[in-house]
């Protein structure tokens, strides 16, 4: 099979950590696994704790890449809310390319074990809430600076442990709460 990736590599019959099959390109050293070899290995092997030391940092491919089998446009996957890397997945085919140095980033990132899981749309779901959710946490401690967002965010979470926290709520939000007008 020619390397989709590159477009200059073959990809090679291999074996990922000496563990489940693969096809390597002899150029870019990306790599080619079917999700449902992934899967069986890991089946027989689910106490299997990959090691995360490393020194190969990873390569993003930033253009659409190809399957190397059907030679449709794959779909990107992030990986989690913690790295903008992403894989790219052939749901046609059930199989994932990793860029060189990929598989190194889901050890480290202690994600090799769900290489199946981060294909789903739960998964980019929770990335999405997890992103998200950073994001309007920058933009308080931005409104309201460092200390004041610690204090505000104790102040809530006092408040949601309280039974009356509704009226707690009217007293704090009310301009004057000693008042009987509105």
């Amino acid at each position: 099979m020619k390397c989709t990736s590159c477009q200059n590599g073959q990809l090679l019959p291999s074996f990922i950590d000496d563990a489940f099959r693969a096809h390597t390109c002899n150029n870019c050293e990306g790599d080619w696994i079917l999700v449902e070899d992934y899967v069986a290995w890991k089946e027989r092997y689910p106490e299997h704790e990959f090691s995360s030391e490393s020194t190969c940092e990873p390569e993003e491919s930033a253009k659409a890449i190809l399957c190397p089998l059907t030679g449709t446009i794959m779909r990107k996957f992030k990986l989690s809310s913690n790295t903008e890397h992403k894989i790219d997945y052939s749901a046609i085919v059930g199989g994932v390319w990793l860029d060189k140095g990929e598989w190194e980033l889901l050890k480290r990132e202690k994600l090799a074990g769900s290489l199946n899981a981060i294909l789903t749309s739960h998964w980019q779901k929770n990335i999405r809430l997890e992103s998200t959710k950073d994001n309007f946490s920058a933009i308080y401690q931005d409104k309201f600076g460092e200390d004041n967002y610690e204090k505000v965010k104790d102040m809530r979470a006092w408040l949601d442990q309280q039974v009356n926290k509704a009226d707690l709520r009217a007293y704090l939000l009310a301009e004057d709460p000693y008042s009987a007008e509105k």
